[in-house]
């Protein structure tokens, strides 16, 4: 993704779990994307006002009553108010991923086929 914004003329800072005030640095960006591995990790109070927010992360929560659902890693419920569009988990990036994979998949045939 940091890849793709660049070749868009983005200016790209990543960041992780352990960066010295992380708030703060997200706090700037005006495209977060998510991708921790901590459901609910990104707090609202970390998310600028109108940003756009891919959350990539996918994790499996079990309920007090037993039953698991998926989350993302931002709080998407304490976030929804405050950007101006965000990814919901499941359902957002997850089909993106599917067709980007069946894709290279495809470009990898055709050049296994060229080389043969």
């Amino acid at each position: 993704m940091a890849k793709m914004l660049l070749a868009e003329n983005c200016t790209v800072t990543m960041a992780h779990s352990h960066t010295a005030n992380l708030a703060q640095v997200l706090q700037t960006a005006d495209i977060l994307v998510a991708a921790v591995g901590r459901p609910g990790y990104v707090k609202a109070d970390w998310v600028k006002e109108g940003a756009i927010v891919l959350d990539v992360g996918i994790n499996r929560m079990t309920g007090l009553d037993g039953a698991t659902a998926l989350c993302g890693d931002v709080d998407f419920q304490g976030v929804l108010s405050k950007v101006k569009a965000i990814t919901p988990v499941p359902g957002g990036v997850g089909p993106m991923t599917v067709a980007c994979l069946l894709q290279n998949t495809y470009q990898a045939c055709l050049a296994q086929q060229n080389t043969a």
